[in-house]
């Protein structure tokens, strides 16, 4: 089946082409053009006149429509996938929390599974563990019975596993984490800083040995701390300082205020910034009480204010944010250019996690779409030459 969607605005990677359309065959994009394509036998998607966008990739997720990944169910994978997709995200890394290693051993036993059933929502493209290798100060909502330094007959044993892992947070200053973050790095795992009370040093040795990237940039890491009253620069100014370190942000407006998200784009840039959701299960689901993790032995969390916080409401516990919602407020509250935007939704992630055939509506790519009008109200997605959401 040829697909020609048209009458769009078609952001690619440096421009928006007025009018333009695009032409899909077997899952690929074979054409993006400045003129209404002559295919007379394709089916037609009329654009109208809305943009036509790379398709939004989440490569830090954890649920969404009342499902969580450590539900460990088919139908929890797959239920997060269909409401995420619905709000533009078409590719993502199914991200766990701490927790057993027999727990974590399912969850990614499931995911073989799911990820041969996935047929109407966002595409899974690896598993994104975070945990439990993390600061005791810095954890966050993750259970503090499962944090530890990292274990090397555990962490190979789960890598021995599956082939799907793709990225692994951890913090690089607990005993251990640089042996960890080099082995990942040879397994084709890529080790992201989380979590952490990492100075600046640590930060240093830790990128040396493959931690490229910030895991949800300014949540549960160290800024400038004091230690015998000499004063030491955290994980925030590192992640600045270095050039090359990418960072990923909840741009939701929330865990991020405005100020924030302006000064992490004027020094970071589209290039080195991706947004994330770091959805928990409460996204695309109306306030009140829920639960982080999964349904046996989560956190009960409310949500309110559009965010989820602990029951004593003295912090945040998790996102309920979609895809269309980081865009809107990277376009709206933060005042970034749309096209940057989108780069930092598509092309960056893409990069980050060497998905070579995302991020950019060119020739040869996979056709992962998304429409959308000007208030990135999501009008159709399409994952691998499929339209698998339409809002008519």
């Amino acid at each position: 089946m040829r697909l020609k969607i048209y009458n769009g605005q078609v952001i690619t990677s440096n421009t928006i082409i007025k009018n333009g359309s695009l032409l899909v065959e077997d899952g690929k994009i074979i054409e993006v053009s400045s003129s209404n394509i002559d295919v007379p036998d394709a089916v037609e998607l009329d654009a109208k006149g809305q943009y036509i966008s790379p398709g939004f990739i989440d490569i830090h997720i954890h649920g969404g429509g009342g499902y969580d990944f450590m539900d460990n169910t088919i139908e929890a994978f797959l239920g997060v996938a269909e409401l995420h997709v619905k709000h533009g995200t078409t590719a993502m890394l199914p991200t766990t929390l701490s927790c057993e290693k027999s727990d974590l051993l399912e969850t990614i036993r499931i995911y073989e599974v799911a990820n041969k059933l996935n047929r109407k929502g966002s595409q899974f493209m690896g598993i994104h563990i975070e945990g439990p290798y993390f600061a005791m100060n810095q954890r966050g909502a993750q259970d503090p019975r499962y944090i530890r330094d990292p274990d090397p007959a555990e962490y190979r044993e789960i890598l021995s596993t599956s082939k799907s892992i793709k990225r692994w947070s951890a913090a690089p200053e607990r005993n251990g984490a640089i042996e960890f973050g080099t082995y990942m790095i040879q397994h084709g795992v890529l080790p992201a800083i989380a979590h952490t009370d990492a100075i600046y040093e640590d930060v240093i040795e830790a990128f040396n040995n493959g931690y490229t990237l910030a895991t949800h940039f300014y949540s549960a890491m160290s800024g400038v701390t004091r230690r015998n009253a000499f004063r030491y620069a955290g994980v925030i100014e590192s992640a600045y300082l270095i050039d090359d370190m990418d960072v990923e942000i909840i741009a939701d407006g929330i865990h991020l205020p405005k100020p924030l998200l302006q000064l992490i784009y004027k020094i970071k840039g589209w290039q080195r910034t991706a947004l994330i959701t770091d959805a928990m299960r409460a996204a695309g689901m109306p306030p009140g009480e829920s639960i982080l993790g999964s349904k046996r032995d989560g956190m009960k969390v409310i949500v309110e204010d559009g965010v989820a916080k602990t029951p004593d409401r003295e912090s945040f516990a998790g996102s309920v944010a979609t895809f269309d919602r980081l865009v809107r407020t990277m376009v709206q509250v933060a005042e970034v250019p749309l096209i940057e935007v989108i780069r930092m939704a598509s092309e960056t992630p893409a990069r980050i996690m060497k998905m070579e055939k995302k991020g950019v509506l060119k020739k040869g790519n996979d056709a992962d779409i998304v429409i959308f009008d000007e208030n990135v109200h999501i009008a159709a997605a399409i994952v691998i030459g499929e339209i698998v959401y339409t809002n008519t």
